[in-house]
């Protein structure tokens, strides 16, 4: 059968096939990519192949665990260096046209009927189909867990607790301040502030870029949370539009002693203690 013939071509000339795959694909959408990640796709189509020839022989549509593999690290590698799903699903067309190309090539020297060329193409598109989904279903979940984890990282670096002397703490609020990382704070750092024995604990409201009224409103839940804890809570650097946001939302932060930096803050607590 000359589908044998085809099929012991793949997979007693995987390597060559692959190479000509890789480097079509690069010259047709005019990409340049690392030799490193040029050698990785070679070394995965040389095993594609292979797989498509024993697919072919034994007329099974299965697909090679590497595959997988494969098609979940470029998903990793999109969403630990920030690019986009497209930017791998753009490089399956041109895959496809090169096969084509290639097969429609080897047509005259194995002599392939129409039928014979669409069996071909039809489990080689299965089998990148396969690749293409699995990548984008491992792109979505990975990015939900890398965007999970780099919130709470961003929360911790947002409201790091700073002991400044005994029984003084500053809790610089930094960045962006919205309705996750104000929950973190009110749910892991004020509980890890009552371990600290503090007296004092001054909330500098300086880093803050931005503050909206429901943001406020956490704020001044975590501040009166401190004070149950029978600790001072002292405010500083609350710029004239973030006094503002506090005082349109309704919110009574009379209460709490205010500067307009920590030094003067940190001064008149040690007058006090003196």
């Amino acid at each position: 059968m000359r589908l044998d013939k085809i099929a012991a071509y793949f997979t007693d000339n995987s390597s060559l096939v692959a190479l000509q795959i890789v480097e079509g694909v690069l010259h047709r959408m005019n990409l340049v990519i690392s030799e490193g990640e040029k050698q990785q796709a070679i070394v995965m189509y040389i095993k594609f192949f292979q797989y498509l020839g024993k697919s072919i022989l034994e007329d099974k549509e299965d697909i090679p665990e590497e595959l997988l593999v494969w098609s979940k690290q470029n998903a990793e590698h999109q969403v630990t260096s920030g690019g986009k799903i497209s930017e791998i699903a753009v490089r399956y067309p041109p895959t496809r046209a090169v096969f084509a190309d290639l097969i429609t090539k080897l047509s005259d020297d194995f002599d392939i009927s129409l039928r014979e060329w669409t069996t071909i193409i039809t489990r080689f598109n299965s089998m990148l189909d396969i690749s293409l989904n699995e990548t984008i279903l491992a792109f979505e979940k990975l990015s939900e867990r890398y965007k999970e984890k780099t919130k709470k990282e961003l929360a911790e670096r947002s409201a790091p607790v700073v002991l400044i002397q005994e029984a003084v703490a500053v809790l610089p609020l930094v960045g962006e301040i919205d309705s996750y990382r104000a929950s973190y704070i009110v749910e892991r750092v004020v509980p890890s502030i009552s371990d600290l024995q503090l007296q004092y604990i001054i909330i500098d409201y300086s880093g803050i870029l931005h503050l909206n009224q429901e943001i406020a409103r956490y704020l001044k839940e975590i501040g009166d949370s401190l004070v149950l804890l029978g600790i001072d809570v002292i405010v500083t650097g609350m710029r004239p539009e973030l006094a503002m946001t506090v005082v349109n939302s309704g919110m009574d932060m009379s209460g709490y002693k205010t500067f307009i930096h920590v030094k003067r803050a940190l001064d008149w607590i040690n007058s006090k203690i003196d």
